[in-house]
């Protein structure tokens, strides 16, 4: 099968302002909390390693460009290993200066400034959103079948033609599209579907099949089907009043999504090897990038909510570790012992550090790497 690929030069450059720009709006967010508590940052970077351009500003700031253009960090006072401890010559700070420590505030304060990384990344999500929304209308489609394919999973429920579809899995259904997006994550699953037909309701239990998508470049994707379509599509525009509620619905949806796929890994009812990697998501960059500029920006925003997603998951060295650790002061009233925090993030580390193995063994064996030809 013939198939088109990007220049590398594009997909590298595009993968670089796609986890670039991600990754700094995050720590911006970081950043801006940080400093509405009146914690001081000591340096924020954009990149890693040898530093290439640096300038400090007025508040003591050194905003840094390093050589590796690889995502980046916001290092705050006091902020003195990635458990967030501080030394013991942070006690010896005058007070002044130990008041503008991210260990001198609040445990609340802390969370926030931990929690605003993550938060940024899904109000960009939701920005993009409403921008689409508001420049090209939402696709709204009526939930009413108007064809079913023979020998389909929707067949064998005994769906027809005309039936509305009220509910999937006791989830009211507002669009065919909605709808269709839910059968997508759940290939091979059991369903049951609340429809109306003349009048009147009934539930129709169903087994979403199991298909094979291959796109231009040549990439497979496995996906739910049940068989059924709907054409009455329409375009309805969307007022500047209307368009942020819609946007965070939207981005709810994706993000539910994610939760649902990854929620079928870590149960078994998708293999692990649908994991994706740098490699893969530098892939999909320049495919993105080659189809548009617009395909591009719905790209990184779908990268930013599962960005976002990723690190609030309860693992140590990821916000949502620090945030977890927190909780565990809340309601313990004080603070896990430095030997506690240091084994749970070095087991973060360790974590992270197979988890990347991983998602490249698959990226690369996804790009033929291992094949046996």
């Amino acid at each position: 099968m013939d198939t088109e690929s990007p220049h590398i030069l594009l997909t590298l450059l595009a993968f670089l302002a796609l986890i670039g720009s991600l990754v700094v709006v995050h720590e911006l967010g970081h950043y801006a909390v940080g400093r509405w508590f009146g914690v001081k940052a000591e340096k924020f970077s954009i990149g890693f390693g040898p530093q290439i351009w640096g300038r400090v500003d007025k508040r003591g700031t050194l905003w840094r460009v390093g050589l590796l253009p690889l995502g980046g960090y916001v290092q705050f006072a006091g902020d003195m290993n990635p458990a967030s401890q501080a030394d013991e010559n942070w006690k010896q700070l005058p007070e002044h200066e130990r008041n503008q420590t991210f260990q001198s505030k609040t445990l609340w304060q802390r969370a926030l400034i931990v929690f605003a990384g993550p938060a940024v990344n899904f109000i960009l999500a939701i920005l993009i959103a409403m921008g689409f929304l508001l420049a090209f209308g939402k696709s709204v489609t009526p939930p009413v079948v108007d064809a079913v394919q023979p020998n389909s999973a929707a067949a064998v429920a005994g769906l027809q033609t005309g039936d509305r579809i009220l509910t999937l899995n006791d989830h009211r259904v507002e669009t065919f599209d909605a709808m269709a997006s839910e059968v997508i994550m759940i290939p091979g699953e059991k369903i049951v579907l609340e429809i109306e037909r003349d009048g009147a309701r009934m539930l129709k239990e169903a087994r979403v099949a199991e298909a094979i998508e291959v796109d231009r470049f040549g990439n497979e994707y496995r996906i739910g089907r049940l068989g059924i379509g709907a054409s009455k599509r329409e375009i309805r525009e969307v007022g500047l009043l209307e368009a942020p509620w819609a946007a965070v619905v939207q981005t709810g949806n994706i993000l539910r999504q994610q939760v649902i796929g990854l929620g079928q890994i870590i149960s078994g009812r998708r293999p692990i090897s649908e994991l994706g990697g740098p490699l893969k998501i530098a892939k999909v960059s320049g495919e993105a990038m080659s189809l548009g500029i617009l395909t591009f920006i719905s790209l990184a925003a779908l990268v930013s909510i599962n960005l976002g997603f990723i690190n609030l998951l309860p693992i140590p060295m990821l916000d949502g570790g620090h945030l977890l650790l927190y909780a565990i002061e809340a309601v313990r009233r004080r603070p896990a012992t430095p030997k506690v925090q240091e084994w749970a993030f070095r087991a973060g580390f360790a974590m992270l550090a197979a988890f990347m193995i991983m998602v490249t063994f698959n990226d690369l064996a996804s790009f033929g790497l291992f094949g046996s030809g």
